[in-house]
């Protein structure tokens, strides 16, 4: 019979880069953490300088940016020590983390000790990212190794997605499968399980990709920021591309994992490519591994006091002014949004780049198909795992499906580079992709059975990629309004950058007519990037410098009646932000239902930046959540001020959680998601529970507490004097005076009570004033055209 685990307590054992930020994921989803290291040589007997190097490890991890906690306080969750002193406190622990240094020998003391302390049935997990998980068992017990395995965390672990568990052939298939789902659901990661052999999945196929570019660079002599322009966001990779991703992991890092791959998989096709080439060794030498070192394949100094960037000749290992590159495929793809067909022009252009692509890509290919079955059985963990650890929008069998895996294949062929026999039997069999969408789910092509399967473990999740096609019930230019089951649909947004203009306001509108028409609730989310940057500034200056303020005011208008209407439908509307969630979609979030959002929402009202205040609503609300908790004295006057410089400092949340601190959620009300692939699905059971407990349409708000001029003197004091120590512009002090008005419901002589369709008016006419600015024009500018916030 198996045991229900729960984790209320886990011990992390080393507290270096990895496994202090390990420790403080698991504080961020609500653990207690035991975070352990060693003594410091010759340290003092007292525990302040037993604990030096384990307290100094997590102050530097929380210090650092981008932070490893989703709110600071939940650092508290954090108890420290070290292995002398208090490693029995590891009996009280549900689950322990070893992550000392790659060293099987230091391991396996660690774990001798680990063996004296610990309670039948704990688990135990290594974090190694190269050693193999079945030599650091060696002399321990039964139990000791039916509870252990691998859980390779990637950096930094809060926002990298991938965790490899890693079984051995002892690990109990129950503690396999806790440890996937727990690691998904609660750590919200995409768990793949991996086989014990060099590197695993991620760094295998990673550093062999990162290899065969430094390789073809030796070879063509292409330059840093040729490669970096080219394996960037164009093919759905991260900003740092290739040589800045190497800077910030490090050259000494990836040089490790390349010589143990060239060393431990000897009878690996590709082993040469592991080899070094001579331009790394040169720089290994001269000491140049990126970040750490200051500097890399680029470095940063101060010219003249500006930061001027170079970039490293990989020739003659000097460096020179960065260059910005052209090709002329890209300027072609700019306009190409779907990536699949971004990609098939990338790799069917007739130049430089569309050689390199071929090259490059077609390798991968191959050694993808290779590494079936050595290290998985299955080709989509190979991709979740690229897409995850390394930040991929599609991995190497999705990239491969894009371009067509039969014409690719012969292509490959004619370059050397051909594919692993399966592939073959797979077309032979009459199968034509590695994946294929049936009954709302992706399957997978499974080469034992060729057939295709469910990929596991996502039944449970709702992904809109998946059912759109069969179960769009409208939509325009901009918005998609998907039949998302029992009742509830969904809005999502696919503008750019997820804007807010005319076709989502219209689209908006249309999603609450029909569901109050024929369906139980409105679910507003999307798998975009973002969940939206805000509202379309493009239009608002395009307006204003025409001088349009009559199309402007109903603009206004038309956005500020749609998000009351969210506010006030006779079904519940609930929103579920993820990533940036600014501006208009902030707004949109303050007049819901109920928000669901991943932890990873950066929410907040960011307006100032382009001269302007809140104008869909979100002044008002601020102005209506502020009476709401409003109580007498000094503390309406502190509330008012954190209000205030909330909005007067563009304040945007770094989490979800840190979103509640800063007013933008409620708590109580609203709730944080951590798995983000469950995120549309716990929204539709929020959603279905609003209207299921017999939802009622509620009635406009007319008791709105505003405080007059008793606060509108202290947003004008506050200003002045900001704007007296230089701290803010004169323009600044304008929007402040304007967002002051509004907040306290204008120049009233005393605290008087209000309704919401008041607060709207004093809104609509500020904001229209200030867009009469030319030097809100100038600001709005500067961001349409640099994305510069400017401060005039």
């Amino acid at each position: 019979m198996s045991v229900k685990r729960v984790i209320k307590k886990v011990a992390v054992l080393g507290s270096g880069v990895m496994g202090s930020r390990i420790a403080c994921h698991f504080a961020n989803i609500g653990v207690q953490v035991l975070l352990l290291d060693i003594v410091p040589k010759d340290a003092a007997a007292d525990k302040k300088s037993r604990n030096k190097i384990v307290d100094d490890a997590l102050a530097f991890a929380l210090k650092s940016n981008p932070s490893p906690i989703y709110l600071k306080s939940f650092a508290k969750r954090i108890t420290t020590g070290n292995f002398d002193d208090d490693m029995p406190k590891i009996a009280e622990c549900d689950w322990v983390i070893e992550v000392v240094v790659e060293r099987l020998d230091i391991k396996q003391q660690v774990f001798a000790k680990v063996e004296q302390f610990r309670k039948q049935g704990m688990l135990i997990t290594s974090n190694t990212s190269g050693i193999p998980i079945h030599l650091m068992t060696e002399g321990r017990s039964d139990d000791f190794k039916k509870h252990f395995c691998g859980s390779h965390f990637f950096n930094p672990p809060r926002y990298l997605k991938l965790l490899e568990i890693i079984p051995t052939k002892d690990t109990l298939p129950e503690v396999t499968d806790f440890l996937m789902h727990f690691g998904e659901k609660f750590l919200g990661k995409t768990t793949v399980l991996a086989k014990d052999t060099p590197a695993f999945i991620g760094n295998r196929i990673g550093v062999f990709s990162i290899m065969s570019i430094l390789h073809y660079v030796e070879k063509t002599g292409m330059t840093v920021e040729e490669v970096d322009k080219l394996t960037g966001p164009v093919i759905g990779h991260p900003k740092s591309a290739t040589f800045r991703t190497t800077d910030v992991v490090g050259l000494d890092t990836m040089i490790h994992v390349a010589n143990g791959l060239h060393e431990n998989a000897p009878n690996d096709e590709a082993n040469a490519l592991f080899n070094i080439p001579a331009y790394v060794s040169g720089m290994q030498t001269n000491n140049w591994l990126g970040s750490k070192t200051n500097q890399g394949f680029y470095k940063k100094e101060k010219v003249n006091g500006k930061n001027e960037f170079y970039a490293l000749d990989l020739k003659t290992l000097e460096y020179k002014p960065s260059q910005k590159v052209k090709f002329p495929v890209l300027e072609t793809t700019k306009t190409v949004d779907n990536m699949s067909d971004r990609l098939k022009m990338l790799f069917a252009a007739k130049d430089k780049a569309g050689d390199f692509y071929r090259d490059v890509f077609f390798q991968l290919f191959a050694y993808a198909s290779n590494r079936i079955p050595e290290i998985s059985d299955e080709l989509y963990k190979i991709d979740a795992a690229m897409n995850a650890g390394f930040g991929w929008e599609m991995g190497p069998f999705e990239k491969w499906d894009a371009l067509g895996v039969e014409s690719t294949v012969k292509a490959m062929e004619a370059a050397g580079n051909k594919p692993a026999q399966w592939v073959y039997d797979m077309l032979e069999s009459g199968a034509r992709s590695f994946y294929k969408v049936e009954d709302g789910h992706k399957r997978y092509y499974d080469i034992p059975s060729k057939t295709y399967k469910i990929i596991p473990g996502t039944e449970q999740f709702i992904l809109l990629d998946n059912i759109r096609a069969n179960k769009t019930i409208w939509k325009n230019s901009g918005t998609t309004i998907t039949d998302i089951g029992d009742g509830i649909i969904n809005l999502e947004f696919h503008t750019k950058m997820n804007t807010i203009g005319g076709e989502v306001i219209e689209g908006i509108n249309k999603a609450i007519t029909l569901a109050e028409k024929d369906y139980k609730g409105l679910v507003i989310s999307n798998e975009g990037a973002n969940f939206s940057a805000g509202a379309n500034v493009g239009m608002i200056f395009m307006m204003a410098v025409e001088q349009e303020y009559d199309e402007l005011s109903m603009v206004i208008r038309a956005f500020q009646n749609t998000m009351m209407r969210i506010r006030y439908s006779s079904i519940p509307v609930v929103i579920a932000p993820h990533q940036m969630a600014l501006g208009g979609g902030c707004e949109m979030c303050l007049h819901a239902d109920k928000v669901v959002a991943h932890a990873e929402t950066y929410m907040g009202l960011v307006e100032f930046g382009v001269g302007l205040i809140p104008g869909g609503g979100g002044t008002k609300e601020f102005a209506l959540r502020l009476s709401d908790e409003l109580q007498d004295g000094d503390i309406e006057m502190n509330n008012f001020r954190e209000r205030f410089l909330t909005i007067g400092q563009a304040k945007v949340s770094t989490s979800a959680y840190e979103a509640f601190e800063l007013g933008y959620l409620k708590k109580g009300r609203d709730v944080v998601v951590v798995s983000e692939k469950r995120l549309l699905a716990e929204a539709k059971n929020q959603c279905l529970l609003l209207a299921d407990e017999g939802y009622v349409q509620p009635i406009k708000r007319a008791d709105i507490r505003v405080l007059g001029r008793q606060a509108l003197g202290l947003g004008y004091v506050g200003a002045n004097s900001m704007y007296s120590g230089n701290y803010i512009s004169e323009h600044d002090v304008k929007i402040s005076q304007k967002l002051a008005y509004v907040l306290c419901g204008g120049d009233l002589s005393q605290p008087t009570t209000v309704s919401e369709d008041y607060l709207l008016d004093l809104e609509r006419e500020a904001f229209l004033q200030l867009c009469t600015e030319r030097k809100t024009l100038e600001r709005i500018q500067s961001i349409i055209t640099g994305g510069k916030v400017l401060r005039n």
